[in-house]
């Protein structure tokens, strides 16, 4: 996701009402989240579909990743040595 260009990216919901079908495709070409606004202040965020997914994605890696630190400091890691041995043996010769 590229970074928001706050004088492009933060429209208001009549803004967007208005003009969906072209922030639709500012979202897509740019790929940068439009965030809209209502009194001027943030109430919704339209982002790429692709972009969400990748997101997504990325949250999800970070939680595996935080969940294996939260298992090695409770002592629940084993050796890379172990680990490399486990893995050689269920490949077939």
């Amino acid at each position: 996701m590229q970074k928001l260009k706050i004088d492009e990216d933060i429209r208001s919901l009549s803004e967007v009402r208005n003009s969906m079908a072209n922030f639709i495709k500012q979202v897509h070409d740019t790929k940068r989240p439009v965030i809209i606004t209502q009194h001027g202040k943030g109430i919704a965020v339209l982002l790429g579909a692709n972009e969400f997914e990748a997101m997504q994605e990325k949250i999800e890696l970070l939680s595996d990743i935080q969940t294996s630190l939260n298992q090695l400091e409770k002592g629940a890691g084993i050796s890379h040595k172990d680990a490399k041995e486990k893995l050689l043996k269920r490949i077939p010769k």
